[in-house]
């Protein structure tokens, strides 16, 4: 009786994989489903300088100064001392929200790194323009090689202890953002440009942080991560660290179109920070605020002089990672991440409320 029991329960274990796998429409009805809230970003009407060229030739990517045989996929689930073997000692240190710290290599200027450690074990990696120490994900490559050799899936199945669950992605997130798996236990996100059809960036993820961030819309059977509770304190570590973040992947974006690189302005930080807020508190998504008014009378409030200013804004993305991304991928926002006039930028996050104010003060124009 007892290898009846055993028997049985394998073999419906086996039918409900197959129906997952064959039958996903028939079988969803039988599923818990999460939509994630939409990211959004919000386009100004009018523009206040003619539009920059999109059409810039993104590098093939440039040396960075170390290399690992197995590319950086291979150090998913490795000991955080390989990474100081092979990196060195982080610059810097940024805590998350979703269980791990975010180790960031930001002063070599031929390539950007992030690895996140949880437990000393590495979880996740994100990189830019690192050269061919990501590869075969190399930003610069082209949407269509990449694909040809990786095809990309609207349904993507992960399976692990916790349960079974599909990530549905829409057509604009095959372009802009497309999940693989690379091996087992590691999947990998895609950022490409959509104006340029190159990659712009690569995030190398476990099972247990992609199912914590789920990035996409998901169904699923068993349970999901629980997202642990965090004081303002601890949010407000996280926040600092993301805008930091932000202004380090900015200018990575800026150096890759031959730009020059923007300088943090303190002031108008405190200026973005408090937009963000203010849209958390108030429940509100606009560059307008209620009670504050438009930019220039945010930044003439806190007596930032300034010649020329722009915003950028989003909310509910994942992280920075994906906010600065996403920008890009959109046509007013590019504008100002691209605009050559610029020279200083502040940056605000109000947990999942991102914020960026560039300016232009009088003393240098």
């Amino acid at each position: 009786m007892k290898r009846l029991g055993c028997g049985l329960f394998i073999f419906l274990g086996i039918l409900i994989i197959i129906l997952f796998e064959y039958f996903p429409d028939e079988f969803s009805a039988m599923l818990s489903k999460v939509n994630v809230p939409a990211p959004t970003i919000e386009d100004r009407e009018e523009t206040e300088r003619e539009q920059i060229s999109s059409d810039v030739e993104v590098e093939e990517g440039r040396e960075f100064p170390l290399s690992i045989d197995e590319g950086l996929h291979g150090l998913i689930g490795e000991s955080s001392s390989i990474i100081e073997t092979q990196f060195g000692s982080p610059d810097r240190i940024d805590p998350t929200s979703y269980g791990y710290d975010w180790w960031i290599y930001n002063e070599d200027s031929d390539g950007y790194l992030q690895v996140g450690v949880e437990r000393e074990q590495v979880v996740t990696i994100f990189a830019m323009d690192v050269g061919e120490v990501s590869k075969p994900f190399v930003s610069g490559k082209s949407y269509e090689q990449i694909a040809a050799a990786h095809p990309f899936s609207e349904n993507v199945s992960v399976n692990n202890g916790s349960g079974s669950y599909r990530f549905d992605l829409t057509e604009g997130e095959l372009l802009s953002r497309p999940l693989i798996q690379i091996d087992e236990g590691t999947w990998i996100q895609l950022y490409f440009d959509t104006f340029t059809s190159r990659l712009s960036s690569v995030r190398y993820l476990s099972d247990d942080i992609l199912l914590k961030q789920r990035p996409y819309s998901v169904t699923y059977r068993g349970e999901l991560p629980l997202e642990k509770e965090l004081s303002k304190e601890e949010w407000r570590e996280i926040e600092v660290g993301a805008e930091l973040q932000i202004l380090d992947i900015t200018n990575v974006i800026r150096i890759r179109h031959n730009l020059p690189m923007l300088t943090w302005a303190t002031e108008v930080s405190k200026v973005a920070y408090g937009h963000s807020k203010d849209m958390s508190q108030n429940h509100y998504f606009s560059h307008t605020s209620p009670t504050y008014g438009e930019l220039k009378d945010r930044l003439e409030r806190e007596d930032v002089s300034f010649y020329f200013a722009g915003e950028n804004i989003a909310a509910q993305y994942v992280d920075s990672i994906e906010a600065v991304e996403g920008w890009l991928n959109s046509e007013g926002h590019r504008v100002n991440l691209l605009n050559e006039e610029f020279t200083h930028l502040g940056v605000g996050v109000y947990e999942r409320y991102y914020t960026q104010n560039f300016m232009t003060p009088w003393a240098i124009h």
